[in-house]
């Protein structure tokens, strides 16, 4: 019989577990670096934060999904995790260097769908070229 620590719900637990105090860290991280507040702007109907906001949550779900899949150790998924969300980070603000002709974040806290969508799937794009590369 397998022991407590080794169980795979006990495990399945513990990861999801870290992942959701993982992502509302995140989360709020993302909220003190945007200009607008993300869930009152989605609460009064903004496409484009709720995209950006999607793509980013959706950005850190694929990232985990990889470090989970590639570790077997709780601690090192959570170090993948954590060094993936600083790359997903990282690549937000590129995108707002890369882009002098605008202010992106602006852009998105004043509704614009188009650069919503485009931060959107920047995230999710990142999330999948970070997580190809975690290894185990």
């Amino acid at each position: 019989m397998e022991g407590f620590w080794e169980n795979i719900l006990v495990i399945t637990a513990a990861r999801y577990s870290v992942f959701i105090l993982s992502t509302l860290l995140f989360l709020a991280i993302f909220e003190l670096v945007t200009s607008y507040k993300n869930w009152e702007e989605i609460k009064n109907g903004n496409i484009a934060v709720a995209m950006a906001t999607g793509g980013k949550l959706f950005g850190i779900a694929m990232i985990f999904r990889f470090s989970i899949e590639h570790n077997d150790r709780l601690l090192v998924s959570m170090g993948w995790g954590v060094f993936g969300f600083v790359l997903l980070i990282a690549g937000y603000l590129f995108f707002e260097f890369l882009t002098p002709f605008m202010k992106v974040d602006e852009e998105i806290g004043n509704g614009n769908k188009a650069v919503g969508f485009i931060s959107m799937v920047i995230s999710v794009g990142l999330a999948y070229v970070i997580g190809a590369s975690i290894v185990g």
